[in-house]
């Protein structure tokens, strides 16, 4: 049961880490692979601000949050000048710095060592110490998320932000100032990011650099791919699907001398058959 729980939070995070991007990529059409950056800004914030201060998680949220939105507003400045595949690779580019600053900054990040002991939530005198409670917590941080997502695109805001995507030239014909659209969006990912970051620091109690590296942003860019472009829903999925199907191939009979080496290669088998079958993604608009 606490290893389903365990499977279930973690859905939870890269739920709320698949909303976040597909703002940015699927309706806007950004192809920004820096969200775990802003997914690290958010855990270590928490974890500085809980283990240094002993602050209330949920002030740590809104505070790492702020600290992700001014970041995010700063790179969108610079990635603005940018287009299509320059844009990738200079927020690429910032998903390093910002790993190499976790990793450097020892004073502050403690750098390889990571920060142990980063205490669970509290609410009001009750801690969420027992998994089954921080999963409804991740829950409902989840549903409020993908429904404040729901709202954006559904909104005049989020019919701008795709036609941003389809053709940026031919909308600002309309006098609308893309620029400023592209930011906010920018930003409002960036800060849901921070909120899954702080949920994962506070789950697992520890943070260090490597769970924030560029691998990390192509997870979670491959999550909203397989879910499908452009659709909330599929964002979840893409999180439901990539992180059940590694354990499920646990559970696959392959001989003990190459079991690991055989899930690995099942696994990207797997994303190539959906990649060819299902280039939208299993509910996506359109294709990246």
């Amino acid at each position: 049961m606490e290893y389903l729980i365990h499977i279930a939070i973690l859905i939870s995070i890269y739920g709320i880490l698949g909303l976040s991007l597909n703002l940015v990529v699927g309706f806007t059409g950004l192809l920004s692979i820096t969200q775990a950056a802003f997914y690290g800004i958010g855990a270590y914030t928490t974890a500085i601000l809980l283990t240094g201060t002993g602050m209330n998680f949920f002030m740590a949220v809104i505070l790492g949050m702020v600290i992700s939105g001014v970041c995010s507003l700063a790179i969108g400045f610079v990635l603005s000048k940018f287009k299509d595949d320059y844009y990738a690779l200079g927020s690429f580019g910032f998903n390093v710095i910002i790993y190499s600053i976790f990793l450097n900054w020892q004073s502050l990040t403690r750098g390889p060592l990571g920060i142990p002991g980063i205490p669970r939530p509290s609410m009001f005198g009750f801690t969420f110490s027992e998994n089954v409670w921080f999963l409804v917590l991740s829950v409902v941080l989840l549903a409020i998320i993908y429904l404040v997502c729901q709202f954006i695109t559904g909104s005049s805001f989020g019919r701008v932000l795709k036609a941003i995507r389809e053709d940026e030239q031919a909308i600002s014909v309309f006098g609308y100032r893309t620029l400023w659209y592209k930011l906010a969006i920018f930003v409002i990912g960036a800060m849901m990011a921070s909120v899954a970051g702080s949920l994962f620091a506070s789950y697992i109690t520890f943070v260090d650099p490597s769970s924030f590296a560029l691998t990390e942003s192509i997870f979670i860019l491959a999550i909203i791919i397989l879910g499908g472009l452009a659709n909330n829903k599929g964002a979840v999925i893409g999180a439901v699907c990539l992180i059940l199907l590694p354990e499920i191939l646990r559970f696959v009979g392959f001989p003990n001398d190459i079991a690991a080496q055989m899930r690995q290669v099942t696994y990207g088998v797997i994303l190539i058959l959906l990649m060819l079958y299902r280039p939208q993604g299993l509910v996506g608009e359109y294709r990246l």
